[in-house]
């Protein structure tokens, strides 16, 4: 399946051209000619990257860029008309995973998108993992898990935290705030029917790993 990427730009000239490039390097593509709706498409399409403009109609690329860190690792290219500006852009530390300024190459653009991609191990075999915190859905290869809150809060917070190995009472003091009384072997559970529901979407690629006597991890 080929990668999606978004192209939030208003110069309408520029982005046909991104368009023209990103699709001849293998790409699906979809555009935003202004700020108003990002958010909602991100939401609603899943990109596996998104190329965020700076100064955008509507609302600016910092406050987009903001909003989707609180619910998404969607890689983010910034894309920005002054180089001055991209040390300013670092500063900020707004989770952008690159930077380009204009005018650039759009060959130059297509090498970043597929840099950033590899980088952080997007794409659909990986990043197909979309978690909404606040209506608590989640999505993987584009289909709805149906997952319960606790069972959310569990991929959670695995999810954002790849690679590392949490016990069982490490991950009940994660998910049961309250200090309920709860079986260690209810965390054992839930991990069973969430390894279900995902490996029902994601043709039998194990996601969430148990390691022997220790716990579990979340591991693309």
């Amino acid at each position: 399946m080929d990668e999606k990427v978004l192209i939030v730009e208003d110069e309408p000239k520029l982005a046909a051209l991104l368009t023209d490039y990103l699709r001849q390097g293998g790409f699906e593509t979809f555009s935003l000619d202004n700020g108003v709706n990002v958010v909602s498409r991100v939401r609603e399409e899943m990109p596996d990257l998104i190329l965020l403009d700076l100064m955008l109609p509507g609302r600016d690329g910092l406050d987009i860029c903001k909003e989707i860190r609180t619910f998404s690792t969607v890689p983010i290219i910034m894309i920005t008309a002054r180089i001055e500006e991209i040390d300013r852009l670092l500063g900020l530390e707004l989770g952008a995973d690159d930077y380009i300024c204009k005018p650039f190459s759009p060959r130059e653009v297509v090498a970043r998108v597929k840099a950033v991609l590899r980088r952080t191990g997007s794409g659909r075999n990986m990043q197909g993992l979309f978690l909404d915190e606040s209506r608590y859905r989640a999505k993987l290869n584009g289909q709805d898990l149906e997952l319960t809150a606790v069972e959310f809060k569990l991929l959670h917070f695995l999810a954002a935290n790849p690679g590392r190995i949490y016990g069982r009472q490490q991950l009940m003091d994660r998910i049961y705030l309250d200090q309920r009384s709860v079986a260690d072997r209810t965390i054992d559970s839930h991990i069973k029917k969430l390894r279900k529901k995902m490996g029902a979407v994601s043709g039998g690629e194990e996601l969430i790993h148990s390691v022997y006597g220790v716990g579990y991890k979340f591991e693309g």
